[in-house]
């Protein structure tokens, strides 16, 4: 059982940046491929970035690539996403997943626990 925890949400304006962290608890932290998603209102919940198990391998979503970066500390079994020129339709919640497939899952599914999200909004 692994127990995700996000912080780091909040109002700002576009173009501005913005990090987020997601604490698991357990001892298994470094067995986990992660990821975060999104849900905007009225929206399906969409992958936004994945990270391997060591860190080495990462995954975007096409909209957030070359903007966001996924990354991860084992010591510390925290999971990261740096957010650079932000735009409002990057307004959404954010959740953090944790799988143990050992593969940069983009489907919801296929995680296997989650957080209880953060609240992004990027004003225009």
């Amino acid at each position: 059982q692994v127990h995700l925890v996000e912080s780091g949400g909040g109002l700002v304006q576009a173009g501005d940046s913005l990090g987020l962290s997601c604490a698991t608890s357990g001892r298994t932290f470094s067995s986990y491929t992660m990821g975060w998603f999104r849900q905007a209102p009225g929206k399906e919940r969409e992958f936004v970035a994945a990270i391997g198990r060591s860190g080495r391998t990462t995954s975007y979503a096409d909209s957030v690539k070359g903007r966001f970066t996924i990354s991860r500390d084992n010591a510390k079994n925290t999971v990261y996403l740096q957010m650079n020129s932000l735009k409002p339709e990057d307004t959404a919640v954010y959740y953090c997943a944790a799988n143990q497939k050992n593969y940069l899952a983009t489907t919801s599914n296929i995680y296997d626990y989650w957080g209880q999200g953060t609240q992004v909004t990027v004003s225009s």
